[in-house]
């Protein structure tokens, strides 16, 4: 196993890795980095120590996650509206979650650097012509000319500029008033009387009611019910944007962060601990994040433990299944005890999404809400068995109205798929299949506080 005694931000530069965006241009890609280098970060080492300090409350069983977000950002679909209502949709469930739950709510966006996607194969034919695979807008262009897929170091400048302006926006949003917890009850209840299942959560919305009704009468008018905390996260994949983007913070001696968003992540296609990606993100102060499958092995998510979190940090690592359906009763229990017993107090979030993607019968990628729940459901099963918390939830969702996974309260069938099929490459759920999600969620949480440590 390669090792690299000291970290420094560009010691993953030593060893191999995976995903490798294959830039042509290597004098191109050094005055890119050096300009990046010189800008301002796009968040702050004590906004990452603050999300650290609520994902340890999570790992506790004091609170729950929703991330959620994209499957990968671009620029021409980026506006104010879309982020409005990518915005709106997490708030709205993440009020259902805390108000079912008990326990406050971390909500967490892939946004604001989601630009780039790990792909299984380096090519695709496309009219019967072999391209470069589309590796998301921070490598190549989705367009099918030739020269589009060639990797340009350059587009990394522009993801830079919308991330900054959609960090400008949320952080507005977040605390101007529009996520005001009244606001967002009145947008659950219009669900719950246009919902072909409404009357399902009408309980719920009764109950969120309740408990804004009897704060008024007491006078309660806590700053919690204006505004929110809002974080945002991305895979770390372009290794040489995360590296222009680290700083060092001179409040935390002098600790490195990565300054391009507040928790980054590793995918499983990149989580080898003897690689380039698993080295740079061990050395940054940010919570980690990192997912895991159904082919992880209990000592190689140990290992994956003692390399990304060796001190045992509360709130560093965030371990993220992302299993199937089919899989997640059999497999995500050994690996449960293994970290266990190994003392690491990791964070638990469930990917429904990956695990369970296929081809439709149109020939388009999708995934079925109810394989996305029941995976949900088998991963609180797994936990409630093991006398564990399920710390939270991350999805590829939107608020716009896409019609790319199937069913929910108001179904899309396979022969609607076509209809507003608009990812740039994995299917999300919808705003009303994301609403109907965070509900059925929100009775398992209700069912599970006995068991939380």
């Amino acid at each position: 196993m390669s090792v690299v005694p000291t970290w420094t931000p560009d010691s993953w530069r030593l060893l191999d890795g995976e995903q490798d965006p294959g830039w042509p241009e290597p004098k191109a890609l050094q005055e890119v980095t050096k300009r990046l280098a010189a800008l301002p970060p796009l968040i702050f080492a004590g906004e990452a120590r603050n999300l650290k300090d609520e994902l340890a409350r999570a790992s506790r069983g004091e609170a729950f996650v929703l991330q959620g977000g994209d499957c990968a950002e671009t620029f021409s679909e980026f506006s104010a509206d879309k982020l409005k209502n990518d915005f709106k949709i997490v708030l709205q469930m993440a009020a259902v979650l805390a108000f079912t739950s008990g326990v406050p709510t971390i909500k967490i966006g892939r946004v604001a650097g989601q630009f780039a996607k790990p792909r299984s194969n380096q090519t695709e034919t496309v009219a019967g012509e072999v391209l470069p695979v589309y590796r998301g807008d921070m490598i190549n262009s989705a367009d099918t000319l030739p020269e589009a897929r060639r990797s340009d170091p350059r587009n990394m400048e522009r993801a830079y500029m919308q991330a900054a302006s959609t960090l400008n926006l949320l952080r507005g949003f977040a605390k101007g008033g529009f996520a005001d917890l009244r606001s967002v009850h009145a947008w659950n209840r219009e669900f719950v009387a246009s919902s072909s299942e409404g009357h399902r959560y009408e309980a719920t919305a009764t109950g969120i009611e309740r408990a804004l009704r009897f704060m008024r009468v007491c006078g309660v008018d806590s700053p919690n019910l204006h505004q929110v905390d809002f974080y945002v996260s991305h895979e770390a994949l372009v290794l040489d944007y995360e590296e222009a983007l680290t700083r060092q913070d001179s409040t935390d001696g002098d600790r490195w962060y990565d300054c391009s968003t507040h928790m980054p992540w590793v995918g499983r296609r990149t989580n080898r601990i003897d690689q380039r990606h698993v080295e740079f993100l061990r050395g940054v102060g940010n919570p980690l994040g990192c997912k895991i499958d159904s082919n992880t092995t209990p000592d190689e998510v140990v290992e994956l433990c003692e390399r990304l979190d060796p001190d045992r940090e509360p709130g560093r690592l965030t371990l993220i299944s992302r299993m199937g359906r089919a899989r997640v009763a059999q497999r995500l229990p050994a690996l449960i005890e293994a970290v266990r017993a190994a003392g690491h107090p990791v964070t638990w979030m469930c990917d429904p999404m990956h695990g369970n993607t296929f081809t439709s019968e149109g020939g388009l990628k999708t995934r079925n809400f109810d394989d996305i729940f029941g995976e949900i459901t088998d991963y609180f099963a797994v936990h409630e068995r093991a006398g564990t918390w399920p710390g939270g939830i991350h999805l590829e969702l939107t608020g716009e109205n896409v019609t790319e996974c199937l069913g929910g309260s108001d179904p899309v069938a396979d022969g609607e798929l076509h209809t507003r099929y608009d990812t740039a490459c994995d299917p999300r759920l919808n705003a009303r299949q994301s609403l109907d999600l965070a509900f059925r969620v929100s009775e398992l949480l209700e069912r599970f506080p006995a068991f939380r440590p």
